[in-house]
């Protein structure tokens, strides 16, 4: 893993750097013209003792129409409804410019080839949401200028791969490596990208370093407090812009990465996605899956690595699994 972090860093490194007023009006009018006349205006005279008027029918004023308070219809998810799961399976490309397969070419073209790789995941009644998750906030091996550890995506690159999926209808998310920030640093700086339909987040326990940890040096680890916060604060955008469901993932290949995930709560509005991301031999990754999907609360996802795994698993042989994953993503 240390590879894979100093390379994010060195590719990050040079890219650094959301009304009635008629009668109101003549009364002044008229108040106005009876002063200068010296006349005193008596505003509610009442009834002349004087006089004994006829009877007349009271005349009441029409009411006004009523007014239009219907609020346009909320946002969908790119191919159609506003719920995730379990209606879609989630196939994606992990990385970012020039790093995994994600950064493997113009996002353009990585789109494109994309929609090839996910084709054989679409099932009767699941069709696949094609996804980009890109590593926006990127950790250091380094001090950076916040002396967190961690730098941000440039906007024009989080933009071009924005508007690269949504040419093919998918959904993109921002991969988050805090560094010694806290979760919350990095959504707050994404969040007006958050606040779009179409746009996830994914947490990365791996690079969530403690008080003088390094990236890369130090295997990171968080908890569900930590979680808990995160999660609130996407909920929360979620709720006041009338968004469908966001996927919201949390990766971890190692137990000791999160120790109390029973306390995790999980938030209305959010598809909340646990991702086996270790990779290696066949079994020691099933081993890996079985283990962190028996929390059923969590929605189950999976990594698989180009490079790093031995013996690549098939879509067919993904799709066998118990559960079923509803996230595959390639590194």
């Amino acid at each position: 893993m240390d590879t894979r972090v100093a390379r994010a860093g060195q590719r990050a490194a040079g890219t650094r750097s959301r009304r009635r007023r008629g009668l109101a009006v003549g009364a002044l009018a008229l108040a106005v013209g009876a002063s200068v006349a010296g006349l005193t205006i008596d505003r509610d005279p009442g009834p002349d003792p004087r006089r004994t008027p006829a009877a007349s029918p009271a005349v009441q004023a029409a009411p006004d129409p009523p007014v239009a308070t219907t609020l346009p219809p909320p946002p969908e998810l790119p191919r159609g409804g506003r719920r995730l799961f379990p209606r879609y399976t989630v196939v994606g490309f992990y990385g970012m410019q020039g790093l995994d397969v994600l950064g493997d070419g113009p996002p353009e073209q990585v789109a494109e080839r994309l929609l090839e790789v996910a084709g054989p995941y679409a099932r009767p009644g699941h069709p696949v949401m094609p996804m980009f998750e890109l590593i926006a906030t990127v950790a250091h091996p380094f001090p950076t200028t916040s002396g967190l550890y961690r730098t941000h995506q440039e906007d024009e690159i989080v933009q071009r791969y924005l508007k690269a999926v949504r040419r093919i209808k998918g959904v993109l998310v921002l991969d988050v490596q805090p560094g010694r920030d806290d979760f919350l640093g990095p959504l707050r700086h994404w969040e007006r990208y958050l606040r779009e339909p179409d746009v996830g987040i994914a947490l990365d326990p791996e690079f969530a370093m403690g008080p003088g940890q390094v990236p890369g040096r130090q295997l990171g680890r968080t908890n569900a407090a930590a979680i808990n916060r995160a999660s609130a604060y996407v909920a929360g955008i979620v709720r006041r812009h009338r968004l469908p469901h966001k996927l919201f993932m949390v990766h971890q290949f190692r137990d000791s990465m999160i120790g109390d995930k029973a306390k995790i709560v999980i938030r209305p509005g959010l598809a909340m996605t646990w991702n086996a991301d270790g990779y290696g031999v066949r079994s020691a990754k099933l081993d890996d899956y079985r283990s962190y999907t028996r929390d059923r609360r969590f929605h189950p996802g999976l990594k698989l690595f180009y490079e790093n795994d031995v013996d690549l698993m098939r879509p067919r042989e993904v799709l066998k699994l118990k559960p079923v994953p509803r996230v595959v993503n390639y590194q």
